[in-house]
């Protein structure tokens, strides 16, 4: 391709795991190669800025910025506090003025402002979900575990599996402020865990972790009651799937055309044609991941590539992915890694 790419791996740090890693992406082979580290405590949850100079990081101490050099490599500029527990999620508005911490141990949406350096500023909004859950093991209250803002970004859509709903909020963007618009009310016991919008806006796709499933909706802006209205419900795993299996991340690949979803417990990748007039899921295929809890994938930048993160098994597994067969073949030998968590792919210099 004649391109470069990069890709970091953030990680928890409670085992051998130093903090987030930098990968050299062989785009053409499919195959990426360790070339840094940076020490930093538990970022579970990376994001990049979308004029791609800055990522952010989840840690301990709350969120930490950095700078990324023309050949991938990071700075840290600063670490800002959350006023919390540790978050498990960023989201930035498309003009990298603020960034949006979910935060699932405490049920808190923390809003801060971001700087034109780069550098994490003020908390400008802090909301705590409140309520009680229907699972006395895990759901009886608030974990808030995935914000998205709608493409106009005129809500702010936050996943609370820990009471099955996800709360919709008016997002201001001059000041930074939030204020409850409506609520989707998820099925019972289904925990809502992750989010995320076709291409063009019309079609959202919630993944729903405790009953295997993910729920499409229509998104309209204009609409005078409900802007969404579910019209679809498809399971993510197989008839004879494993009893503790969890639907664990969600992706579009190959242009849109196709989703992709993984499933903990049961460590498979579920792979839907989207019918992208009507937003309709087909599912094509389920199959084994060669990695214990896959809790994040990704797709190489050719959409031919599909990388797995498996979180309990220590790895990162890589895949030839052939979507008109709905096949996977395994690409190499796994790559070895403490408890990774997500990945961010990203296009640098030569």
């Amino acid at each position: 391709m004649g391109e470069k790419y990069v890709a970091y791996v953030g990680t928890y740090t409670h085992e051998s795991s130093k903090g987030i890693y930098l990968f050299d992406m062989d785009v053409e082979k499919g195959r990426i190669t360790k070339r840094n580290e940076y020490e930093l405590d538990n970022p579970s949850y990376i994001a990049v800025s979308h004029n791609h100079k800055y990522l952010y990081a989840i840690c301990d101490q709350g969120v930490a910025s950095y700078a990324i050099k023309e050949n991938g490599e990071l700075e840290q500029l600063n670490v800002a506090s959350i006023n919390g527990m540790r978050g498990c999620h960023i989201s930035i508005t498309k003009d990298d003025t603020f960034l949006v911490v979910s935060g699932y141990h405490d049920g808190k949406i923390t809003v801060l402002a971001l700087k034109k350096d780069g550098r994490v500023g003020d908390i400008t909004d802090e909301v705590f979900h409140k309520g009680l859950g229907s699972i006395a093991e895990r759901n009886f209250r608030p974990h808030i575990s995935w914000s998205v803002f709608t493409p106009d970004e005129d809500l702010l859509c936050v996943c609370d599996p820990g009471i099955d709903q996800i709360k919709l909020y008016e997002f201001n963007h001059r000041t930074g402020k939030i204020k409850l618009y409506d609520i989707i009310r998820s099925q019972l016991e289904s925990a809502p865990r992750q989010m995320i919008f076709s291409e063009d806006g019309k079609f959202a796709y919630v993944l729903c972790e405790l009953k295997n499933y993910i729920n499409v909706y229509s998104y309209d802006k204009t609409a005078e009651t409900g802007r969404f209205e579910m019209i679809q419900n498809i399971f993510t795993v197989r008839k004879g799937h494993k009893s503790n299996s969890s639907a664990a991340s969600l992706i579009f690949a190959n242009s849109g055309n196709n989703l992709i979803c993984s499933n903990a417990g049961d460590n498979t990748v579920t792979i839907y044609t989207v019918n992208k007039s009507t937003g309709l899921l087909n599912t094509i295929s389920s199959l084994p991941i060669s990695g214990d809890y896959p809790k994040y994938i990704a797709m190489f930048p050719d959409n031919k590539h599909l990388l797995s993160m498996n979180n309990e098994g220590n790895s990162i597994t890589d895949f030839t992915v052939h979507f008109e067969k709905g096949l996977i073949v395994m690409n190499g030998p796994e790559i070895k890694i403490s408890r990774p968590n997500n990945m961010i792919v990203l296009k640098v210099s030569e």
